[in-house]
C-alpha cells in the first residue's frame, strides 16, 4: 500500500473514514445551505450571517474544556454516536422549519447554537479518537487523511448544495431541503462506528472522576513550549483568518454579484488546494515547527492578495492556495498536539486545541460581518491576513517566553535536590 494511505490498513479507520466521507459532505451542504437561508431572510446582512456563524461555534468556546474532560473519562467510540445524533437532530429541526416556511433568523440562530452544543462534545472526542484507532505509528498518516476525507466533502458538499438550492428555486425552502439532508447524513458514521471491532482499538484505561482535571490539562499545555506557540497561531488563524463562510459569501454577493452556485463553488475551490495539501501531510513522516510557521505565515499573505484580486474568476482560481496554506497549518498542528501529549490526557489536550482553532469563531466572526458591512468584503480578508501575521510574530515571542520559563524551572529543580548545590 503506498504510504500516503498506509493508515487505511487498519479496518476500523476504514470503518470511519467511509462515514465521515458521507456525514462531512452533509456539513458541508448545511453550511452552505444555512449562510444562503440567512441571506434570505435578512437580505444581504453580514451582520446576521456573522451572528449565526458566532452562535454555532460559540459552545466549543464555552464547552469545549470540559468536554475533554469527558472524552478522557467515558468510552470515545459511544460519545461520538451521541454527538452526531445531537448533530442529525438539530439538524432536521432548522431544515423541517425551513421547509414549512415559517423559519426566521432568530430560530437558525437558536438552532445553530444547539447544533454548536453537540459539535463542541464531538471534536475533542473525534480528535483523540483517531489515536484509539490507528496508533503512535500511522497517527500524523491519519490525521492527513482525515483532512483529505474532510476536504472530499468539502469539495463535494458546497457544490452539491448550491447546486440544489439553485435547482429548488433558490429560496429559504430550498435551502431547507438541503439541511435536511445533511440531518439523514450523520446516520453514517453513527452505524460505521457501531461496526467496529472494539478489540483492535488503543484504548486508555478511562479516567474516574478527579477534582482538577480541566487544572491538571490546562497545567500540561501550559509547560510545553511547543503547544504554547501553537495554540497562538491557531487562535489569530482562526479567529480571523478562517472566517470563510463569511468571506467568501460576502465576496461572491456583494463584490462580484454572484448567486448560490457560484458560492458553492468557492468552497469547492478552497477544497482543492486543502485535499491537494491533506495528501501531501499523509506523505510527511516528521514535522518541525518552521513548517507550522511558513504555513501560517502562507496563509496570511494569501488572505491578503485575495483581498486585492479584481475579478470573480482570480478570486476563485486563488482560492486554493489559501485552502493548501489552511490545511497545512491545521493538520501539521493537530498532529505535533496529539504525538506530543500524553494519552492519559489527549482529551483535555485537543479539547483545549479545539477551544482555540473553533472558539476564537464567536469572537471574529461578527466582528469579520461588521467589517464587511461598515467597510466592504475586501477588507474582511485584507484585514484579516495582516491578524494573521501578527499572530505569528506573537506566536515565536510565546515559544521562546515559555522555553525560557521552563528552563529555569529545570535549573531550580536541579539546584533543589542536588545535594551538592544545596550544600553550596
Amino acid at each position: 500500500m503506498s504510504p500516503t494511505f498506509r493508515a487505511l490498513r487498519n479496518p476500523n479507520y476504514r470503518l470511519y473514514v467511509a462515514g465521515s466521507v458521507v456525514s462531512n459532505t452533509g456539513t458541508w451542504m448545511q453550511r452552505v445551505a444555512q449562510d444562503w437561508l440567512v441571506l434570505s431572510l435578512a437580505g444581504t446582512g453580514g451582520t446576521e450571517l456573522g451572528i449565526t456563524t458566532g452562535l454555532q461555534f460559540l459552545p466549543t468556546l464555552l464547552l469545549a474544556p470540559y468536554a475533554g474532560v469527558v472524552a478522557d473519562r467515558f468510552p470515545k467510540r459511544v460519545l461520538l454516536q451521541l454527538t452526531q445524533l445531537g448533530m442529525a437532530v438539530s439538524a432536521l429541526a432548522l431544515g423541517a422549519i425551513a421547509v414549512s416556511g415559517h423559519a426566521q433568523v432568530w430560530m437558525v440562530y437558536a438552532l445553530a447554537f444547539t447544533f454548536g452544543i453537540a459539535a463542541a462534545f464531538d471534536a475533542p472526542t473525534r480528535q483523540s479518537f483517531v489515536s484509539e484507532m490507528v496508533g503512535p505509528d500511522d497517527l500524523t498518516n491519519a490525521v492527513g487523511l482525515n483532512s483529505a476525507a474532510f476536504n472530499i466533502a468539502r469539495l463535494l458538499g458546497p457544490a452539491l448544495a448550491g447546486l440544489l438550492i439553485g435547482v429548488l428555486g433558490g429560496g429559504a425552502r430550498a435551502s431547507g431541503w438541503v439541511i435536511l439532508v445533511n440531518g439523514l447524513s450523520y446516520f453514517a458514521i453513527i452505524w460505521q462506528l457501531q461496526r467496529m471491532d472494539t478489540r483492535l482499538l488503543h484504548t486508555p484505561e478511562p479516567r474516574g472522576r478527579a477534582p482538577g482535571m480541566l487544572l491538571e490539562g490546562m497545567r500540561y499545555v501550559r509547560s510545553q513550549p511547543k503547544m504554547m506557540m501553537i495554540l497562538v497561531l491557531v487562535f489569530f488563524a482562526g479567529t480571523f483568518g478562517m472566517n470563510f463562510q463569511i468571506t467568501s459569501a460576502l465576496m461572491a454577493t456583494q463584490v462580484f454579484d454572484k448567486g448560490a452556485g457560484e458560492f458553492g463553488v468557492l468552497g469547492s475551490a478552497l477544497a482543492i488546494g486543502s485535499l491537494s495539501g491533506a495528501l501531501l501531510a499523509a506523505r510527511r513522516p516528521t514535522i518541525r515547527l518552521r513548517l507550522l510557521l511558513f504555513a501560517a505565515t502562507g496563509f496570511g499573505v494569501a488572505e491578503i492578495v485575495a483581498g486585492l484580486l479584481p475579478s470573480y474568476l482570480a478570486f476563485a482560481c486563488f482560492a486554493p492556495v489559501i485552502g493548501f496554506c489552511t490545511i497545512t497549518l491545521l493538520n501539521s498542528a493537530n498532529a505535533t498536539m496529539q504525538l506530543s501529549s500524553d494519552p492519559l490526557l489527549r482529551g483535555r489536550v485537543m479539547a483545549l486545541y479545539m477551544t482555540v482553532v473553533m472558539g476564537g469563531t464567536p469572537l471574529g466572526a461578527p466582528v469579520i460581518g461588521l467589517i464587511g458591512e461598515q467597510l466592504g468584503a475586501r477588507w474582511t480578508l485584507i484585514l484579516g491576513g495582516v491578524l494573521v501575521l501578527v499572530g505569528v510574530g506573537l506566536a515565536v515571542l510565546v515559544l521562546h517566553r515559555v522555553e525560557r520559563r521552563v528552563a529555569t524551572l529545570a535549573q531550580a529543580d536541579v539546584r533543589l535536590f542536588d545535594p551538592l548545590t544545596a550544600a553550596r
